[in-house]
């Protein structure tokens, strides 16, 4: 192949050099590049030339060749190359000197697979090297209030989850591979699916960005020439409506919606003041020039540099970089400088190395699974529980390949802060140590822990009225001026018990972020809530009952005692679980009476009043700077897996009878440790025992994080060691 190419670069100068009539020739006669002229030292530039180039057609990249031979006083030829994949072989094997006009994507697989070096780079018409790729959303969103509110704990790209995307193509740089890969690697978005297939980033657009799954569309990845394509297509996308979210360029709003000519812009534009850019996700190179540095000398590599970046100040030079390269000038620059952040996003994107890659002799991945990777866990004196966790561990390393380690913790904190300071790769956590570790410490979800059979992984948490109260009243009157929660106040409230989820902090964040209570006290202190909920709901202002927060065991505590509370007329409203998991249901709506608690009333008399939010089930936490893409999508992999195996014993397929490991997928029945097969893992090592879901942190997290975070206090408590010991967990962390 190689041979082929060098006879093919030959024959194709030959032809160029013998009808050429300007640089460095020599005679009419010459058959090939002028050594009379230039008889330095060889250079030859990779480059891709297209076959019906003519000699005389002004993109005739030879010119190039020409101008440097002059001005270098060296022997310059073109190196023919099909592809920029090519050139980086080409580059890599000694076969050619420089490289030009390499577009990012290759550019970045060559410096990262093969240690090449960026020289020189186009600029673009602003005189950058580079334009940044920006998420472009409508003024009066929510992700642009999330941007614009200088508030840190609030983060418009956690938005993003659920809405709809307006993409400009298939695998564009800015309109999909910047954005995609900045929120894969920070941990925005978990890949669905084979980190070797780039068809996995359309499975996983199609899953984060499905905004029908709401009152919106499915993600928009038009083919080229389609409705909504193009950077002018992506913010049509936006500013119809489609779409909640358009991926462009920094300048793209601006060249289709604010020319001086008005009349020049776009039909669809909506006021400037209407688009909010998002902070950036990259920037994208313009073309390189590239080098091998244990190819060519330091000394050379300069001299080549002051040429290109010579060529805007002389006249046939800037004609070249007209014509050819189609810029106005050049740069000096490096890979780093170059390449870094879109390398940064690039990386991240599933197959994106084999895409590249294939073009390159024995192309390969450019990053693998970590070969040591740690789980954070409780390790008890249980010894039965621990071989459980180890079989968790054991089986984990068997199917990426790598070692796996149990990292003992003794507390939630532990975990935070060995995720944070990377002692642990992946931690399982409770619901509310996961929301400080990703609002505070940047951790994100990996996957979710099923709580059910049909596979729920959230709760709602609702207040509950008796039928014919004012309250009920006021919800069931189809009457928006009618606020239920509003008449709560003076009225005497059944909590499950102090701090719990349901039963107090998401209701009470609830009506406290939406200003139905005001917080009284210290707001560092969480005991200000008791102060708080005492006065608010304060039944014996007006002949009823102080509000019910009983102590773990004592009367109306727990679920029921909520219920209980409410049922029996001691108080007004209850504080429970609603819907599909309703505490109602649970101990009164049984169809044989004699199976309901004692003091339940009829279920008409219940009335559930609007769920105040979502409490979470336990993630699978890690954070996004410290464990790579490649590594957390095998981990989370080989986790899902998981939920398609059983343990059999003696089970009859086609006329024999089994013990181990059966897949219910593959029907077959593998010969390995009880403890190390799928379902008796997650029976194990999970809260409920059911399985695990692939998740993200804005979708499992954010409707729990808004309640809480409204609570006076609690973070603070966490952050104590009367709860998660999170703050004495990081001294011992950093050691």
């Amino acid at each position: 192949m190689l041979e082929t190419k060098i006879a093919k670069s030959s024959l194709m100068i030959l032809l160029m050099v013998t009808t050429a009539m300007a640089g460095c020739i020599g005679s009419d006669d010459d058959s090939t590049s002028s050594t009379d002229n230039c008889s330095g030292d060889e250079l030859k530039i990779a480059y891709e030339i297209k076959e019906d180039l003519t000699d005389t057609d002004l993109s005739n990249p030879q010119q190039i060749a020409d101008y440097l031979c002059d001005k270098l006083d060296m022997d310059v030829s073109l190196y023919d190359v099909g592809s920029s994949g090519i050139a980086m072989e080409a580059l890599r094997f000694g076969n050619a000197d420089i490289a030009m006009n390499i577009d990012g994507g290759p550019a970045w697989v060559g410096w990262n697979a093969y240690d090449l070096d960026v020289m020189a780079a186009d600029t673009k018409s602003d005189g950058r090297a580079y334009y940044d790729a920006h998420a472009w959303v409508k003024a009066d969103s929510e992700m642009a209030t999330a941007h614009l509110d200088n508030d840190d704990s609030t983060d418009p790209f956690t938005l993003l989850a659920g809405k709809t995307s307006c993409h400009t193509g298939w695998l564009k740089s800015a309109g999909m591979l910047m954005p995609m890969g900045y929120m894969i690697g920070n941990g925005y978005v978990n890949v669905q699916g084979d980190m070797s297939d780039t068809e996995t980033l359309r499975t996983t657009i199609n899953y984060y960005f499905d905004g029908s799954t709401g009152a919106g569309n499915p993600a928009s990845i038009p083919e080229s020439g389609a409705l909504y394509s193009g950077y002018s297509g992506a913010v049509e996308c936006l500013s119809t409506g489609y779409g909640d979210v358009a991926f462009a360029k920094d300048s793209t709003v601006a060249s289709y919606c604010d020319n001086e000519d008005a009349t020049l812009n776009q039909a669809w534009c909506l006021d400037m003041s209407q688009y909010v850019a998002l902070p950036k996700f990259g920037s994208s190179p313009s073309h390189s020039v590239m080098y091998n540095s244990d190819v060519l000398a330091a000394d050379k590599v300069t001299l080549i540099q002051d040429a290109l970046v010579a060529m805007k100040d002389d006249t046939n030079g800037l004609e070249i970089l007209n014509n050819v390269l189609g810029t106005d000038a050049m740069i000096v620059t490096d890979a780093e400088t170059h390449l870094g952040t879109y390398g940064a996003a690039l990386q991240n994107i599933p197959g994106i190395s084999s895409k590249y890659g294939n073009a390159f002799t024995n192309g390969s991945e450019t990053a693998a699974v970590k070969s040591t990777i740690n789980v954070a866990y409780y390790l008890a004196d249980d010894a039965s529980a621990n071989a459980d966790a180890q079989g968790m561990a054991d089986r984990l390393a068997s199917d990426l390949g790598v070692n796996v380690n149990l990292y003992d913790v003794s507390s939630e904190g532990m975990i935070i802060q060995a995720l944070r300071f990377g002692n642990a790769d992946i931690g399982f956590m409770e619901g509310g140590p996961a929301w400080i570790g990703w609002k505070q410490y940047g951790l994100s979800v990996l996957a979710v822990e099923t709580t059910t059979a049909e596979g729920a992984t959230h709760y709602n948490a609702s207040a509950w009225v008796l039928n014919g109260s004012d309250i009920a009243n006021a919800h069931l009157d189809g009457d928006d001026s009618t606020d239920p929660f509003a008449l709560m106040a003076g009225k005497t409230s059944c909590h499950t018990g102090w701090l719990k989820s349901a039963g107090m902090l998401m209701p009470m964040g609830y009506l406290i972020k939406n200003g139905y209570v005001t917080p009284l006290g210290d707001n560092t202190d969480v005991n200000s809530l008791r102060t708080t909920i005492d006065n608010h709901f304060d039944g014996s202002a007006s002949n009823g009952n102080p509000a019910s927060i009983p102590d773990s065991g004592a009367l109306y505590s727990g679920y029921s005692g909520a219920i209980e509370c409410l049922s029996e007329g001691y108080g007004d409203v209850a504080f429970a679980k609603g819907d599909d998991f309703s505490t109602v249901e649970k101990y009164c709506g049984d169809d044989n009476a004699s199976e309901n608690e004692a003091w339940c009333l009829p279920m008409d008399q219940y009335v559930q009043l609007p769920s105040f939010g979502q409490s979470p089930s336990h993630p699978v936490m890690y954070n996004p700077e410290k464990l790579d893409i490649h590594t957390r999508n095998a981990i989370l992999n080989a986790m899902l897996s998981w939920n398609d195996e059983m343990w059999v014993d003696n089970y009859p397929m086609g006329g024999q009878n089994y013990t181990g490991c059966y897949n219910t997928v593959t029907h077959q029945v593998a010969d390995i440790p009880m403890n190390q097969c799928g379902g008796e893992i997650l029976s194990s090592v999970t809260s409920k025992g059911y399985g695990l879901k692939a998740g993200n942190s804005q979708n499992h997290l954010a409707s729990y994080s808004d309640l809480l975070a409204s609570v006076p206090g609690l973070s603070e408590y966490y952050h104590s060691s009367d709860k998660y010991g999170i703050t004495d967990a990081e001294t011992s962390e950093q050691e």
